[in-house]
């Protein structure tokens, strides 16, 4: 039996919040001086949507209706938006004299 490869398996919510991530980064100046903070944003938008592991996104996005599709961007959307504001009052909390 050979070794299968699961190097080329992936969460295909990754790709897509990483991205939204970075789009949504100039609305929050204070955290987006911070690469750690970036990636602190995107691990919680991630922990908010369900896990969706595929080999190819041109499967994945065959097999999708137009109606899931939507949805699932306006998950990420909804994700990434808790996550900024959820990074943005831990910071604060964290920045705020004793």
């Amino acid at each position: 039996m050979a070794n299968p490869d699961f190097t080329q398996l992936f969460n295909h919510h990754e790709r897509e919040v990483f991205a939204a991530v970075m789009a949504a980064a100039p609305d929050y100046p204070d955290i987006s001086i911070s690469n750690d903070l970036l990636c602190d944003v995107a691990c919680v938008a991630l922990n908010r949507l369900p896990p969706r592991y595929i080999r190819h996104t041109v499967d994945f996005s065959f097999y999708l209706t137009e109606q899931e599709r939507l949805q699932m961007d306006t998950a990420i959307v909804d994700a990434v938006a808790y996550a900024f504001n959820f990074v943005s009052a831990r910071t604060a909390m964290r920045n705020q004299p004793v």
